[in-house]
């Protein structure tokens, strides 16, 4: 396969099959006489593995960790569920994030409930009159 055809049958872009080749995910293809990309069912498959991780919104040092483990099948799985289980906990302390953050937009939402004067907006003055916090060191990757 040419890399149009690679990256449509994994449905990405030319440029993501690029990126990810220099990132070190997917391995370098052979080259044809005219120098020419191609690729085979193995660059496929690795490759919809890694859109697949993407799509769970893993980082690609934890694909890269996952990958690791897929180029050695006869080892234990036991460092997969424990990279899984830590993307699982990444996952719960963002939604908690997530849900902090709808609490604040909903307080703002709040404070305007008519349409008025920009410089009477309870949104704007509640934006302009909030402490703003320290924002904590971020517990995730995402």
């Amino acid at each position: 396969m040419k890399i149009g055809e690679l990256a449509s049958a994994a449905r990405c872009s030319p440029e993501t099959v690029r990126f990810y080749e220099k990132a070190g995910l997917l391995p370098a293809p052979q080259r044809s006489q005219g120098n020419y990309r191609q690729y085979g069912p193995a660059h496929l498959e690795r490759l919809r593995f890694i859109r697949n991780c993407r799509g769970l919104d893993m980082a690609h040092e934890e694909i890269r960790a996952l990958l690791g483990m897929v180029d050695h099948p006869a080892r234990n799985c036991g460092a997969i569920n424990h990279l899984l289980d830590e993307h699982i906990a990444h996952v719960q302390v963002r939604l908690r994030e997530l849900q902090d953050l709808r609490r604040q937009l909903t307080g703002l939402r709040a404070q305007c409930q008519a349409e008025q004067a920009v410089d009477a907006c309870g949104i704007v003055q509640g934006l302009a009159s909030m402490e703003t916090a320290e924002k904590p060191p971020h517990a995730t990757h995402l």
